[in-house]
């Protein structure tokens, strides 16, 4: 059977709202086998799902590896570290070579925006964008998606503010292309060295103050400092950081609305959100992470070639 997503998930700028909404529905009943005593179900039994992991990630690889391991599949992580991608080897010679061993679905991971399309492109096996470079990470916006569809219902007229380092974000795109796609308003904050220089062009708002961002906003997804693809001065300080785009229980108290809170992981505590926020009323951190693992799970389901009406029944299998 035809996957509805097609062969691969690579991104959330070209799939519909149709496909997103498929997902997120699809996710629904899958979250009740976390919640049961055997967790697992027979749907993916047999089948050979790679982890291809260039980059350094626990919350993504976990979150994917439990989902796999939930739906029975048979799971091979691969690490660029301590593997041949050390000695020289290309991602196209690496998956070919696990492709050989006659695998279904490789979940890749990579520095360089545009890795996951490359690959898809040159094997048979559905391919799974876990993040490349700075485009897109599809399956944390649609467990962002998901976590607020859970709490409002729809996300229709909706106001979500995205805050802090945009430029180096690909969790922010796809939350970008997802949010807009399902109705939402669309809005980011940081300072200007930190957005990317067209962002308006996405259809978004741009904020250059966090207060404003606080007023205007139903949700604030809020993204940390990757000071780890920051190559220049980008900012003062942490400190000042803090001082001016921190997100804080003090500057949410005087927010007109409750807000709610999200954030990708991993934090850093007291520069782009405090303790107090990221642990307190507002938060749905947690509920994202139990989102992740089913979202996850449908995107596997679905590309795999399952019906999507019979994702209700797959909870109940043993």
């Amino acid at each position: 059977m035809t996957s509805p997503l097609g062969k691969d998930l690579l991104g959330l700028e070209h799939l519909s709202a149709e496909q997103i909404s498929l997902i997120l529905d699809t996710a629904v009943p899958l979250k009740a086998i976390s919640e049961r005593t055997i967790k697992k179900v027979p749907t993916l039994r047999g089948a050979t799902i790679v982890n291809l992991f260039f980059e350094a990630s626990t919350r993504t690889r976990i979150s994917f590896e439990f989902a796999e391991k939930r739906m029975s599949a048979d799971t091979v992580n691969v690490a660029s570290a301590g593997s041949s991608i050390q000695k020289g080897e290309t991602l196209v010679d690496t998956a070919r070579n696990l492709e050989a061993m006659k695998i279904d679905m490789v979940v890749v991971r990579h520095g360089s925006s545009g890795a996951a399309r490359f690959l898809a492109e040159r094997i048979e096996s559905n391919v799974i964008n876990a993040g490349d470079g700075t485009h897109e990470h599809p399956t944390q916006g649609l467990l962002d998606l998901l976590t607020l569809r859970d709490r409002w219902g729809s996300l229709a007229g909706r106001r979500v503010c995205i805050c802090g380092d945009v430029l180096h974000s690909r969790v922010a795109r796809s939350n970008i292309w997802g949010l807009q796609k399902l109705g939402a308003e669309v809005a980011v904050c940081g300072p200007r060295s930190l957005l990317p220089r067209a962002i308006a062009e996405m259809g978004v708002i741009v904020f250059d103050r966090i207060e404003a961002a606080i007023e205007w906003a139903d949700a604030l997804n809020v993204l940390r400092l990757q000071l780890e693809r920051m190559l220049g001065g980008y900012i003062p300080s942490l400190r000042e950081y803090n001082r001016v785009f921190g997100v804080t229980s003090e500057r949410l108290g005087r927010a007109p609305r409750d807000i709610l809170i999200l954030h990708p992981g991993p934090m850093n505590r007291g520069v782009e959100i405090d303790s107090d926020v990221a642990d307190g009323p507002h938060s749905v951190i947690l509920d994202q992470v139990t989102n992740g693992v089913a979202v996850r799970m449908a995107v596997l389901y679905l590309l795999a070639g399952n019906s999507p009406q019979l994702a209700e029944a797959a909870k109940g299998g043993a």
